[in-house]
């Protein structure tokens, strides 16, 4: 960035640090207010006002708070973030294979059942992610 910003680069880059992680925050806070309704069988929606969706205004208010505690308490922002991507490597393979299991079985999809090839996408991308998983273990 410097050749474009000069010795504005840093602040550049701080500021769209900052921005990044107050976008993330949120967003973060969301989707974990979204997953706790829906396995809750809540009736959830940023549409709807608090008052007629409090259990998930409150999800979402604990889960915003947390992420601003987090702050505060002195882990590594960076750290959190390289070691939460890990723990999605590492389980996305049984997830992959979970879901092609899944939409592959007619007793739980009807007539809905993914393809063939869909179908093999899918071991392809679950043999793939396994092998990424099992590197990164050996190199480590």
């Amino acid at each position: 960035m410097k050749p474009l910003a000069g010795e504005g680069a840093y602040w550049l880059f701080t500021l769209g640090l900052i921005g990044t992680g107050m976008l993330g925050v949120p967003v973060l806070a969301g989707s974990s207010a979204y997953a706790i309704a829906e396995a809750m069988s809540w009736r959830a929606s940023l549409d709807r006002k608090p008052r007629l969706a409090p259990k998930f205004y409150g999800v979402l208010a604990v889960a915003m708070m947390l992420g601003v505690a987090l702050d505060y308490v002195g882990l590594n922002a960076v750290k959190m973030l390289f070691w939460s991507a890990v723990a999605n490597g590492v389980l996305a393979p049984p997830l992959i294979v979970l879901v092609v299991l899944l939409t592959t079985d007619r007793t739980v999809m009807g007539d809905r059942v993914n393809p063939p090839l869909l179908k093999w996408v899918g071991w392809l991308a679950a043999a793939v992610m396994c092998a990424a998983a099992i590197a990164m273990f050996l190199a480590g």
